[in-house]
């Protein structure tokens, strides 16, 4: 596909709104009149008109309109908007919506506009089906609290554990199989180098004076930890963190055949009072054909036990488009997940990443109106069971640009998931692939510190790690407001 950029710089949204209806095209930016594709978007800017020409196989379109500075590059991509969804007989729900946090966009509208305006916005301006943005909105309100609550020494830590039992198809983070010999050893490397960021973190966040507010091990699979493992990391937390504001503390725990009573145990003596079990399908075929090495019945099993340990939260998730699942095969999914009524369900849509063995391997995924029923399906019966949607967030190359929403039962929002997606307060990582995010209290500004995405790389380039975390307290002795 051809985007033909002539005289301005909106390239990058344009480009985005283009692989909403075109995720699996290449995409080639040219900025001038060359080139020929069978699809090719040109797109101007000129005095105070702005125009897209499309020639999608053969079909044209032409659109333009009288615009001012402050509102080209909005109403440029409402003219490709309209006219790719007259040429491929699609209307992405989210309208020309592409970036990681609606209900964020929304909070901010609503602050300068009010509630009503904020929704006008998104309905009329963003061109976002109005189902959609009713959901952005009960989001919204349920995150008002947590995000407000947010002081300039609030932080979170995020304790990154990159292992997995196997690999799943749809995957694409760093995640290492610990079914791989060099995975399995080096994992014990890394543990001890984890506990001794987290040593140096603690002493970080104790010269700052920052409050920690919620604490999350993530991942990959931290159930592939042993008991033991487990239990030197939290202890090194508690001895190294004052955890006396403590509002939450989760553990995704992850595959279901992970889970043990061993392990249940040590994450309670430590007050952990959130865990994930993740079944992703209800479906058999679905868990051997994408590579998760459990079964529907272990699933249930580790549910009711970890029921039984008195967790304050678990959370299950579930993700619809898997390859080789139609409707009702998410139906029975979900159904079965809200007769056992964890307190929280997070529902994904599939992600079709580049790095993927399921995109490597091009295998048959539900379309977006497939897709778009699963969720449709989970948004009508979720708050029939009393769930409410508290977050969401979305992902390049969703099956039909959808979204990921979290649901909680009463009062049982996930913090950490509202915190991190809205960007409310810090967030400080730990291990491999950890992305630190200082955030600045009353504007949207981030700033970042990366540790080394790999754990070899982690383990090798620890030195630079520790010093690179220096700049957490350059950060904080500046004015940040």
């Amino acid at each position: 596909m051809i985007i033909r950029i002539i005289n301005h710089s909106f390239h990058f949204e344009c480009e985005c709104l283009c692989r909403v209806f075109y995720p699996n095209e290449k995409i080639n930016l040219i900025y001038d009149m060359s080139g020929s594709d069978p699809l090719t978007v040109t797109t101007k800017y000129e005095g105070n008109v702005v125009s897209a020409d499309l020639d999608i196989n053969g079909e044209k379109r032409f659109y333009q309109m009288e615009t001012d500075e402050e509102n080209a590059e909005l109403h440029l991509c409402q003219l490709i908007f309209k006219g790719l969804c007259e040429l491929t007989g699609y209307t992405p729900p989210w309208g020309l919506l592409t970036g990681v946090r609606p209900s964020k966009l929304l909070l901010h509208l609503m602050d300068d506009l009010g509630e009503e305006g904020a929704v006008n916005y998104f309905n009329n301006e963003f061109m976002v089906n109005p189902v959609k943005t009713d959901l952005a909105l009960k989001v919204a309100r349920n995150e008002d609290e947590i995000v407000k609550s947010a002081k300039p020494e609030s932080f979170s830590l995020y304790v990154s554990i990159p292992f997995c039992p196997s690999r799943c198809s749809y995957c694409s983070f760093v995640s290492h199989s610990i079914a791989n010999g060099n995975a399995k050893k080096i994992l014990i490397d890394y543990i001890n180098k984890l506990a001794e960021e987290l040593a140096y973190t603690g002493s970080i966040a104790r010269e700052n004076g920052l409050q920690l507010e919620s604490i999350y091990f993530g991942g990959g699979t931290p159930g592939i930890l042993e008991p033991s493992q487990l239990d030197m990391l939290q202890c090194t937390i508690e001895q190294n963190f004052n955890l006396d504001h403590l509002r939450e503390y989760t553990v995704e725990m992850g595959r279901p055949d992970t889970i043990t009573p061993d392990k249940l145990r040590v994450l309670r003596l430590h007050n952990t009072d959130r865990i994930s079990i993740n079944p992703q399908t209800f479906n058999q075929e679905t868990l051997d054909l994408v590579g998760r090495k459990h079964t529907v019945e272990q699933a249930v099993e580790a549910y009711r036990l970890a029921k039984s340990y008195g967790f304050r939260c678990i959370n299950m998730d579930l993700i619809a488009g898997l390859p080789g699942e139609n409707f009702e095969n998410f139906k029975d999914s979900l159904d079965t997940a809200m007769m056992l009524s964890p307190e929280n369900i997070t529902v994904h849509s599939l992600a079709l990443k580049r790095s993927s063995n399921l995109n490597k391997d091009g295998a048959q995924v539900a379309d977006g109106k497939e897709a778009g029923k699963m969720l449709e399906y989970a948004s009508l019966m979720l708050p029939k069971m009393n769930y409410s949607p508290y977050y969401m967030y979305r992902q390049q190359k969703c099956v039909g640009n959808l979204e990921n929403v979290g649901w909680c039962k009463g009062d049982t929002k996930g913090f950490y998931n509202v915190v991190m997606m809205e960007e409310s307060h810090t967030v400080i990582a730990v291990g491999a692939g950890g992305v630190t995010k200082l955030c600045h209290q009353g504007s949207n500004k981030v700033d970042r510190i990366f540790n080394y995405k790999y754990p070899f790389e982690y383990i090798s380039g620890f030195d630079v790690i520790l010093d690179r975390k220096k700049g957490i307290t350059d950060f904080y002795r500046k004015d940040v407001t």
